[in-house]
């Protein structure tokens, strides 16, 4: 009787963990979940479940869900300090970088609303770390003034105000932008607009422009 070989087995391949990109999917997940529930409202277990991970390993990775929250801010502030840094002088062109980079990135714009109605004027998580980026693009407004390109009476504090406000405003609150304009933000045609607009917009506040009475060019 013939004796029949056995059936070799499956070739079993093993998945190495990756640190690096187990933080990332966590990090991704959290910044999500923050942007729609805000920090109160954010939950361990959906992070986790949409980090494909279990809680253990988030914990072991962040400690809990206000380190999660240091971590993204801290990442988020180097990014914006790098934005700040690698911005033209031109105020025009500054603006322009700035929209269009809030444009692919709505996930910070909604966390921070949701910061805004929580906290309100009270402490904020990591708010030495933000107060240093914040002062950096203060400084390099200081440094465009000098060149001319801003007029220098302007305090550069409240120049840095009305240059994220100009770029963040119309997708902090698209109902509005749709009720002015007829848009949602997340057209093209009216971010074509408003990079047309926040062009034109900068001119204004040119030095030559102002000492002629700051007609609209």
């Amino acid at each position: 009787m013939a004796t029949v070989a056995p059936a070799p087995r499956p070739h079993l391949r093993i998945v190495a963990r990756d640190p690096r990109r187990t933080r990332e999917r966590i990090l991704a997940a959290a910044l999500r979940e923050f942007s729609t529930k805000g920090l109160a409202g954010a939950r361990v277990d959906r992070i986790a479940r949409r980090a494909r991970i279990n809680k253990r390993m988030l914990y072991h990775y962040f400690g809990n869900k206000d380190g999660l929250f240091r971590e993204i801010m801290r990442r988020k502030l180097e990014e914006r300090v790098a934005w700040a840094t690698a911005a033209p002088d031109a105020p025009g062109d500054t603006l322009v970088h700035w929209f269009k980079l809030a444009c692919e990135d709505r996930d910070w714009v909604r966390l921070m609303e949701w910061e805004a109605l929580a906290v309100g004027e009270g402490p904020l998580l990591s708010e030495a770390e933000r107060r240093r980026a914040f002062h950096s693009g203060v400084t390099k407004l200081r440094a465009v003034q000098a060149k001319g390109l801003l007029p220098r009476h302007l305090d550069p504090r409240h120049l840095l105000l009305l240059m994220m406000g100009l770029t963040a405003f119309p997708l902090a609150f698209p109902q509005v932008t749709r009720l002015v304009t007829g848009l949602v933000p997340a057209d093209p045609a009216f971010q074509r607009q408003w990079t047309k607009f926040l062009k034109r917009f900068a001119r204004v506040f040119h030095p030559r422009v102002l000492t002629r009475g700051g007609a609209w060019p």
